[in-house]
C-alpha cells in the first residue's frame, strides 16, 4: 500500500483556495507514490475557518497553527499566510519533523530567509523536506523554455527581459490591504510579483543575478484604511470609513542586472500597468536563438531559431499542450489548454514525489533565499540613488 501523507494548511484566502484545489486534484491526474489526506485547515476565525474547510475539502479545522503542527495526522505543513509569519511557522514545522511547502516570497527579510534555509538544511539531514512555492516554474511553457535553454538551443545567453504587469491598485481609493503594508508583506510590487520574475528568470536561464541597479516608486501614498473582506483573488477591499493610512511599500520596481553567466537583464514589476491583469513576461536572447513567453497566453511559447537561413527566420508559436511537453500529458488532449490553477497541482505533485523519494525538492529554501537577496539588493540600490549593488552570495 502507498504511504499516506496528511496535509495541514495554514491560511484559506486567495492562496489557500488555490492550494486547496491542488491538493484535491493532484491524485486524480498524477500517479503518485503516496496518497494525500487533507487533514486540517487553520485560520484565525473559528466560524470562517470551519466554513472554508467544509467548502474546500478539508477534514477538520484549527485556529492555532501550533496545534496544527502538533497533530499526529499532519506530516506536511502548507504555509499560505502573509510573509510576516512564514519564518515562525515554517521553522517550527521543520523542527517538529513536518515537511513544509511555503508560499513566496520565502520571508520578509534576508535574515528571516537565512534562518529558514538553515532550518531546512538541518531538517533535510533528518529526511524532512522543504520547498518554496514559485508556481510559475510549473507552467508547461516555462518548464519547456528551461528545457530549450538547458539543451543549448539558445546558445550563449546574452540578454533577458522580464516583466510582471498588473493593474489592481490603479484606483487611488482602493483600500490599504495587507499587501500594501510593509509590516505584513515586506515590500510591495517588488516582493509580491517581482519575486516571481526573478525566480522565473533564474530558473529558465539556469543562472543567478550577481548585481543590480534599481528604481522604485510609490504612486499613491495614502489609501482608505479599512480592508473589509477578501474579494476575488483575495485582493478586493471592503467598506470605507473615511480614515486613511500611509502606503509604505513600492507600487513599482524597475532594475537592470547581470547574471553570473554574463547575460544582461532588465526587470519591471508594477501594479499600475492599466489594462494588464497578470502579464508575467520573459524573453531570453542567445547566440543561437530566442524565446518569449507571456502568462496571459500561458499555453504558448514563442521560439526563434537563429541557426536557420534568414529566409526561414522569425519567431514561431509553439502550443505547449502535447504529451511530450512538461506536465501536459497528464491532462487533456493536445490543444486543450491549461490554466493558472494547474501550476499549483504540478507544484504539489513535484513536492510529493520528492518527499516520497527522499530527494531535495526544487525550488528549495536556498533558492528562495537567493531571490530574497536579490530583493534586498534592489531595495538597497533604489534607496541609494540607483547605485550598482552586488547581490549577497
Amino acid at each position: 500500500m502507498k504511504q499516506s501523507i496528511g496535509v495541514g494548511m495554514v491560511g484559506h484566502a486567495f492562496m489557500g483556495r488555490v492550494h486547496s484545489q491542488a491538493w484535491r486534484s493532484v491524485s486524480a491526474f498524477f500517479d503518485l507514490p503516496v496518497t494525500v489526506s487533507m487533514a486540517a485547515l487553520c485560520g484565525r476565525s473559528p466560524e470562517r475557518t470551519a466554513a472554508a474547510a467544509a467548502r474546500l475539502g478539508w477534514v477538520s479545522a484549527e485556529t492555532d497553527w501550533r496545534r496544527l503542527i502538533e497533530r499526529d495526522d499532519v506530516q506536511l505543513v502548507d504555509v499560505c499566510t502573509p510573509g510576516d509569519s512564514h519564518a515562525e511557522i515554517a521553522i517550527a514545522a521543520l523542527a517538529a519533523g513536518k515537511h513544509v511547502l511555503c508560499e513566496k516570497p520565502l520571508a520578509n527579510t534576508v535574515a528571516e530567509a537565512e534562518a529558514m534555509a538553515e532550518a531546512a538544511r538541518e531538517a533535510a539531514a533528518r529526511g524532512v523536506r522543504a520547498m518554496v512555492a514559485f508556481n510559475y516554474r510549473r507552467v508547461p511553457a516555462v518548464a519547456f523554455a528551461r528545457r530549450l535553454v538547458a539543451d543549448g538551443r539558445l546558445g550563449e545567453l546574452r540578454h533577458v527581459r522580464a516583466q510582471y504587469l498588473q493593474d489592481w491598485i490603479v484606483d487611488p481609493e482602493f483600500p490599504l490591504v495587507w499587501r500594501l503594508r510593509k509590516d505584513r508583506a515586506g515590500s510591495g510590487a517588488l516582493g509580491d510579483i517581482g519575486a516571481h520574475i526573478i525566480d522565473t528568470a533564474q530558473f529558465v536561464t539556469g543562472q543567478h543575478l550577481t548585481g543590480v541597479s534599481a528604481l522604485t516608486e510609490t504612486f499613491v501614498k495614502e489609501r482608505p484604511t479599512e480592508e473589509g473582506t477578501d474579494g476575488p483573488g483575495g485582493l478586493a477591499g471592503g467598506s470605507r470609513t473615511g480614515e486613511r493610512g500611509m502606503v509604505d511599500v513600492d507600487d513599482a520596481a524597475l532594475f537592470i542586472g547581470r547574471f553570473d553567466g554574463g547575460a544582461l537583464a532588465s526587470f519591471e514589476a508594477t501594479r499600475f500597468a492599466s489594462g494588464r491583469k497578470n502579464a508575467l513576461r520573459i524573453e531570453v536572447n542567445g547566440s543561437k536563438g530566442s524565446l518569449a513567453f507571456d502568462f496571459e497566453a500561458m499555453n504558448e511559447l514563442w521560439f526563434h531559431d537563429h541557426t536557420l537561413p534568414e529566409t526561414e527566420g522569425g519567431f514561431r508559436r509553439i502550443v505547449v499542450t502535447e504529451p511530450g511537453h512538461p506536465y501536459a500529458g497528464a491532462w487533456w488532449p493536445p490543444g486543450h489548454g491549461l490554466g493558472y490553477e494547474h501550476t499549483f497541482t504540478h507544484e504539489v505533485k513535484d513536492f510529493l514525489e520528492a518527499v516520497a523519494a527522499g530527494t531535495d525538492p526544487s525550488p528549495s529554501f536556498e533558492d528562495g533565499l537567493r531571490v530574497q537577496r536579490v530583493l534586498a539588493a534592489v531595495e538597497a540600490s533604489a534607496a541609494d540613488e540607483s547605485r550598482w549593488t552586488v547581490v549577497q552570495r
